[in-house]
C-alpha cells in the first residue's frame, strides 16, 4: 500500500525570560523558556472557534518527484507566503501517523513576523453538499509560542517534533 508524505519547517528562536503576548487562542501569556516555536492555526471552517489541537508546524504533501527538504521548504512558503529561512535544517526526523501519512520536519533557526505572513488557500465546499465552493486559508494565523503553550496548541500526532527539537537544544 502507498502512502502519502508530508513534510514541513518548525522554526524557532532563542528568548529571553519574559512572558510572550497571548497567540490569540485562550492559553494567556507564559513564561519565557528560552525558546519559542512558530506554529499556524490551521484554518478553515473544520478549525474556526477551536481553541486546543489545533495549531500545527507548517507542512504539506509531497510526491516522488520531490524530496523531502525540497517540499518542506515549498510547503513553508505556500502556507506562509514568505520564502523559507535560511540556516541549519535540524532534522527532526519522521513520524508514521494512524492514517499511514509519514510526515518529516525539520527545525531551523530564525526570527519571522507573524504581521507578514500571507497565507496560502484552499478551496472546500461549505456546508457540506451545498454547491457553494468557498476559499479558506490554509494557516489563518501563525504565533511564536513557547514550548508549555505549543503542548497544549498542537495537534497531538505533531508534539513528537516539539520533544525532539526540545531534546536536541538541550544537548
Amino acid at each position: 500500500m502507498t502512502y502519502k508524505r508530508s513534510a514541513g519547517l518548525l522554526l524557532f528562536r532563542r528568548t529571553g525570560a519574559g512572558s510572550r503576548p497571548d497567540p490569540g487562542n485562550g492559553a494567556g501569556a507564559d513564561a519565557g523558556a528560552g525558546v519559542e516555536v512558530l506554529l499556524g492555526h490551521m484554518g478553515g471552517p473544520l478549525w474556526s472557534g477551536r481553541t486546543s489541537g489545533d495549531w500545527a508546524i507548517p507542512k504539506g504533501e509531497y510526491g516522488p518527484e520531490e524530496t523531502p527538504r525540497d517540499a518542506a521548504r515549498r510547503e513553508f512558503t505556500e502556507e506562509i507566503g514568505l520564502p523559507p529561512p535560511e540556516g541549519e535544517y535540524l532534522p527532526l526526523g519522521e513520524v508514521r501517523l494512524s492514517s499511514g501519512k509519514l510526515v518529516t520536519i525539520w527545525a531551523v533557526e530564525a526570527d519571522l513576523d507573524p504581521a507578514l505572513m500571507v497565507p496560502g488557500t484552499f478551496t472546500l465546499e461549505w456546508p457540506p453538499h451545498s454547491g457553494n465552493v468557498q476559499e479558506f486559508p490554509e494557516l489563518d494565523r501563525v504565533a511564536w509560542c513557547t514550548p508549555e503553550m505549543a503542548q497544549n496548541m498542537l495537534i497531538p500526532s505533531q508534539l513528537p517534533f516539539l520533544e525532539r527539537l526540545l531534546v536536541l537544544l538541550k544537548a
